[in-house]
């Protein structure tokens, strides 16, 4: 018997040690993932998640912290997936979740795991949306989704989370309006952050102006100001959230389902396409290729073609 299905039985018991190990396997990236994940899957499909985003230095981290206190004062047990800056050496999280939430880790309604990007561009680790499932069949209500800030490639979070907040702080203003292509598009909620320096009349303004002056959509994102250090704003946010929950129901609820299945496809079958390429191409073959390209006697396409067996 698989050493995971020895582990699932405790983590549904709400043993965080066998939940921190299925989560290893679940980072580890190997045959046994996509068998815990077969497993699992089935069992999910209750938890709200929330994706949290944002440029570095918004306040994300204490704002999370908040909402879990949120959740909490809900009587709701919540998770919380950090996504942190990859070491350049290790590959593991710079910042842990110990460090950042160290009034929280005593709360038995609460589990907290940093996870590396390992350089993914939306800040967004490979192993988190698959983290993300087995925290929802565990019976986590509530998800927390934090990513790293690196700007508009943040777009990722969206194919995880229910609720995408998107966090700015006061004078992101002329930011916003070369960016907004992007963020405008995934939030769902936007959080004026730090809402105690100057500026933050003026960035809620033309963020309410960017948002109406785009295309009707069926839900209007809020912005909402927040001082996150001082917990003020953070129970309107949390009103925020729950509204949005309650939009999607019914018929837009199956839309976003129906897209969400179909990203988690796609990028199955990208992470398959890519394992078996990986598996195929020789070593030597790919080093010959590589010569080729350098000395122009072949392109990088034709290349990888010839050594997929298709050219």
């Amino acid at each position: 018997m698989s050493g995971f299905r020895d582990l699932i039985p405790h983590a549904l018991d709400g043993d965080r040690r066998a939940l921190a190990k299925l989560l290893s396997i679940v980072e580890r990236g190997s045959a046994e993932t996509y068998q815990l994940l077969a497993e699992l899957f089935p069992r999910g499909g209750q938890a709200h998640v929330i994706g949290i985003t944002g440029p570095p230095g918004a306040g994300k981290s204490t704002l999370v912290n908040e909402l879990i206190g949120q959740a909490r004062a809900h009587d709701h047990q919540v998770a919380a997936l950090l996504v942190d800056p990859s070491s350049p050496f290790s590959g593991g999280a710079i910042l842990g979740d110990r460090i950042r939430m160290q009034d929280r880790v005593s709360d038995t309604g609460v589990y907290a795991r940093s996870m590396a990007s390992r350089g993914q561009l939306g800040g967004i680790s490979e192993a988190a949306p698959k983290a993300v499932v087995v925290l929802d069949a565990v019976g986590f209500p509530v998800v927390l989704l934090e990513t790293v800030g690196v700007g508009q490639a943040e777009v990722d979070i969206v194919e995880s989370a229910h609720t995408t907040l998107v966090v700015l702080n006061p004078g992101w203003g002329d930011s916003i309006q070369a960016a907004k292509a992007g963020l405008l598009e995934i939030g769902d909620v936007f959080v004026v952050n730090k809402a105690d320096r100057a500026g933050v009349e003026s960035t809620v303004a033309d963020l309410n102006h960017m948002l109406h002056d785009g295309p009707e959509r069926a839900w209007t994102p809020p912005v909402l100001s927040t001082v996150a250090t001082r917990s003020e704003g953070i129970a309107g946010l949390w009103d925020a959230i729950d509204d949005h929950r309650a939009f999607l129901t019914g018929d837009e609820a199956d839309r976003l389902a129906a897209r969400r299945a179909d990203r988690e496809i796609r990028r199955a079958i990208s992470e398959l396409l890519e394992r078996r390429a990986r598996e195929q191409i020789d070593d030597a073959a790919l080093a010959e290729a590589v010569d080729g390209v350098v000395a122009r006697r072949t392109d990088p396409w034709t290349a990888a073609g010839r050594l997929m067996g298709s050219g």
